[in-house]
């Protein structure tokens, strides 16, 4: 059954709600009923690989990195907020060449740089391998590329690759 209909709460999601903006008719019924049957497959195609994690260890003490690097990023861009010295701080963007290449641990990486204020995930290149991050104080481009690969990819590539 699951073969030839993969998601059967979504085909019949579907043809329910078919049928409530269309009137209820034999045409409508068999219409409504492949669009939910097309829309389940489609849906297998979406669905990602499950991923393999190697070192479920790892793991705590990544989350206890990430929150306390939330947090003081928090207090870092309130202060610039709050002081009103935004014009003193450079903002900009870094180039950082990633060897992290499993897409679960680049969705996660992608998370973890978007959920820390004042850093924001721009563009990734998966061809090349090449993170364009936006950063809110860019004092020096080398430190942010060696807290990125440092802090965050390493554990990543342990735990997922």
């Amino acid at each position: 059954m699951s073969r030839l209909l993969p998601y059967p709460l979504l085909a019949t999601s579907l043809l329910v709600m078919w049928i409530l903006l269309n009137g209820l008719s034999t045409g409508h019924i068999v219409l409504g009923a492949i669009i939910g049957i097309a829309a389940s497959w489609a849906m297998t195609a979406l669905q990602p690989a499950k991923p393999r994690l190697r070192r479920w260890g790892l793991i705590p003490a990544l989350f206890i990195t990430v929150m306390g690097d939330i947090v003081r990023s928090n207090i870092a861009v309130a202060g610039i907020v709050l002081r009103g010295r935004r014009g003193q701080r450079t903002s900009g963007f870094v180039t950082i060449p990633l060897e992290l290449r499993d897409p679960t641990g680049l969705a996660v990486l992608a998370c973890i740089i978007t959920s820390t204020p004042g850093t924001a995930w721009v563009e990734y290149r998966s061809a090349t391998g090449v993170l364009l991050l936006h950063v809110l104080d860019l004092a020096e481009e080398q430190e942010w590329i060696d807290l990125i690969k440092g802090r965050y990819e390493r554990p990543l590539m342990e735990i997922f690759e």
